[in-house]
């Protein structure tokens, strides 16, 4: 009953050494970044060393199982939540990173992403919750969240990507405009129900899209794709789409 009365003793305060083993990614030993896990075993990594690590493996880099026999990279997802809370732990990793980002995208010359231009502003309620001592209160903070979005520009300020998206089976129809233009932070998923939709099927599972020929993962986001399949390819970005074939 004492401690119920003592606020001070429901408090444990952590080291963040205490924790690193559930915050870092065990290929590069740094705190994880655009964490991604695998959906067999539910171990994290950083995308870039996993999807590097599964170029010539397809095992868990922890616990070695197999994650699949052809296609290890369709099973593994984007963490947002575990990212977010490394973000929250780690002091000024998130804009570290984000720096990281854009010197890279200067130094080949190239435009910065609008994600990128925009995040150091979204930054800063997470980095200033508190005001003159006051603290807002979460229906202050959830009403400030809904106006964000609302005044949102629907991704038209993301980097964008452009696709061509082909048909490569006598059992489907081709869309009439086969060339689009969308957000870089769109996935494999959007695109699946956006055919589907077109072409009135029932359902977007029904659907297979390839690049190279090599079925792509719902979760991969296009820029995840265009980096790792079509990097030194001119634009567009060509998809072929195709009835859902099992996988052995």
């Amino acid at each position: 009953m004492a401690a119920l009365g003592n606020p001070d003793m429901l408090t444990r305060k952590i080291k963040l050494w205490d924790i690193n083993a559930h915050i870092t990614c065990r290929l590069c030993e740094g705190y994880l970044i655009d964490a991604t896990t695998v959906t067999e075993c539910l171990h994290t990594f950083c995308r870039s060393c996993l999807v590097k690590y599964l170029e010539e493996n397809n095992t868990c880099p922890t616990c070695r199982i197999v994650i699949h026999q052809s296609h290890p990279l369709q099973y593994i997802g984007h963490d947002r939540t575990m990212q977010d809370i490394v973000y929250k732990l780690v002091p000024g990793l998130q804009e570290a990173e984000i720096k990281k980002q854009r010197e890279f995208y200067q130094k080949l010359g190239m435009d910065v992403p609008g994600d990128l231009k925009g995040e150091h502003c979204n930054l800063k309620p997470h980095l200033e919750p508190q005001r003159n001592g006051e603290v807002k209160s979460e229906d202050s903070a959830h009403k400030d969240q809904e106006k964000h979005e609302e005044d949102s520009d629907y991704h038209r300020s993301d980097e964008q990507v452009s696709i061509c998206l082909e048909c490569n089976s006598s059992k489907l129809r081709g869309l009439k405009r086969k060339w689009i233009r969308c957000s870089a932070q769109a996935t494999v998923l959007h695109l699946k129900k956006f055919i589907a939709k077109k072409l009135n099927l029932t359902s977007f599972n029904e659907l297979d899209i390839l690049c190279n020929e090599e079925i792509l993962g719902k979760d991969h986001t296009l820029k995840f794709v265009v980096v790792t399949r079509w990097r030194f390819k001119k634009s567009p970005l060509l998809l072929h789409y195709r009835p859902k074939m099992d996988l052995l």
